[in-house]
């Protein structure tokens, strides 16, 4: 959509940080970007001009700030949820399929051709994807070169860059720095040999602890635990294993990443952010929700909740579907096996494991596995479908076909299929209100829930469950007699 441009320069010149990452300012004096909270002197009206994309900026000329570090805001909240072509592509750059797969490879994953998602993305966003999978390379060749010791020449070639003269180039261009210069000003050594220390930004309101407790009462062991302060999970990369340790901090997240190879830096923070939703605007998504008698209290009791990801897809489909009619804790103990039985191990000498692979799965026999026969085989059918390319879960899938090809398998009903868009895709519309504990939820909010109309809080309601889903730790309000206790439908 076109950028009000005096809305913009309200939001700069009161350092609106609520609209950071969703434009930004460039200014024709300095030949300088920022984001909108950027503090430092507001330019006048008629030396700016506002972007939809960091790389529009950067195609315009303009570098980044070295204040307020434009390129480190958190993603569009537009474009993380949208399901158009723009959104579907934004989000699959951001996963590094332009490094790994080229321009051909992000319009075949999208279904269009080349020349039409090009024209998509310079009117959306001001730039091709070339430009957009450039201006994210030159953000992790900065992260790199500020967070670990790695030679230069590695740098460049981990970040995406096709030679080290391409590499230094852009970094001169987006930084106004060479690459040893962004390195002498780090304020910390590099961390231990393949580890990387990040600081996540989100937009304000988050409980991250609610985020990462929702995500540590489903932990799988082998591939997951929880401290009571740190999350931490392996995640399958396209060129390796990753192991992410998420801690709160003030404001941001604190990210601690081991990669078994650098190249699948971006792909693992896109992962990790979808995985904790830091892309999106809690302030939009409250106002809709509160709107809702029957919600604002929940809302205000738990104020920029969110609609957690996954770091997998067929992970998250295998938990679906062993967790149809269990209860979270016996689901967790069957998927444990499966990791232990079938997951192959992260690292050398250590007790992470990644979660199996579809082909392995695939090649299970149903009546091998420790489950119902007929959830075994919906299993590894799910599985066939996954290695053969004919279902793919991410960020990219278009979900109206995804959710058709869902409920095409064996064993999968519309509850799962919607779960799954929710969870693996990413929609933020979904509301599942079959689910057992949607309903115990609705029943503990009595007289009120008659009034409520899940339709009007479209298109947030995957924020709706999740509010329904989280009421349900609050104490029962006075007079409304809980419900029988009934099994989890799914791990959720």
């Amino acid at each position: 959509m076109p950028i009000d441009e005096d809305a913009a320069y309200r939001a700069v010149r009161s350092r609106d940080a609520r609209f950071d990452g969703m434009f930004y300012t460039g200014v024709r004096t300095t030949g300088i970007y920022c984001r909108p909270s950027c503090s430092a002197r507001t330019p006048h009206r008629r030396n700016v001009g506002f972007y939809p994309s960091s790389a529009a900026a950067q195609r315009a000329g303009f570098r980044a700030c070295k204040m307020c570090r434009p390129d480190a805001t958190p993603g569009s909240a537009d474009w993380n949820s949208r399901a158009d072509l723009v959104g579907r592509a934004v989000r699959l750059i951001a996963d590094g399929v332009i490094d790994r797969d080229g321009v051909a490879g992000l319009a075949q994953a999208l279904g269009y051709s080349e020349r039409q998602v090009s024209r998509t993305l310079v009117a959306a966003l001001g730039a091709p994807p070339l430009a957009l999978a450039r201006a994210q390379r030159a953000q992790t060749a900065r992260i790199l070169l500020e967070s670990t010791d790695l030679a230069a020449s590695d740098i460049a070639f981990a970040a995406g860059f096709a030679s080290i003269r391409q590499f230094n180039d852009t970094i001169r261009e987006v930084f106004a720095s060479t690459p040893s210069q962004l390195r002498a000003a780090r304020s910390t050594p590099g961390g231990e040999p393949g580890t990387i220390n990040l600081r996540l930004a989100y937009r304000s309101p988050m409980d991250l602890s609610a985020t990462l407790r929702f995500l540590a009462g489903r932990a799988v062991t082998g591939c997951e635990s929880y401290d009571g302060t740190t999350f931490s999970r392996t995640l399958p990369l396209p060129h390796g294993a990753g192991l992410v340790s998420l801690t709160p901090a003030a404001g941001f997240v604190a990210a601690r990443l081991r990669l078994l190879d650098h190249r699948d830096l971006a792909a693992a923070v896109a992962r990790v952010r979808r995985l904790l939703d830091l892309d999106a605007d809690p302030v939009a998504v409250d106002d809709v929700l509160a709107g809702q008698p029957a919600l604002a209290v929940l809302v205000a009791r738990r104020p920029g909740l969110r609609s957690p990801g996954t770091g997998d897809g067929f992970e998250m489909a295998v938990r679906a579907i062993v967790g149809q009619q269990v209860s979270v804790a016996g689901a967790r103990t069957v998927l444990g096996r499966l990791v232990a039985e079938h997951g192959r191990p992260a690292f050398d000498s250590t007790d992470w494991r990644l979660f199996p692979e579809p082909a392995v799965l695939a090649g299970l026999d149903p009546a091998t596995l420790p489950m119902p026969r007929a959830r075994g085989r919906s299993l590894v059918a799910l599985a066939i479908a996954m290695a053969d390319g004919s279902l793919v879960l991410d960020a990219g899938s278009e979900r109206a076909s995804t959710r058709a090809a869902l409920l095409a398998l064996p064993g999968i009903g519309p509850w799962t299929a919607d779960y799954l868009l929710m969870r693996a895709v990413g929609d933020p519309d979904v509301y599942l209100g079959t689910d057992l504990g949607v309903r115990q939820a609705l029943t503990r909010l009595g007289p009120a829930a008659a009034g409520l109309d899940p339709a009007a809080t479209a298109p947030w309601r995957s924020y709706l469950t999740h509010h329904l889903w989280a009421s349900l730790a609050d104490p029962a309000p006075t007079g409304v007699t809980e419900p029988i206790s009934l099994p989890d439908k799914d791990i959720r």
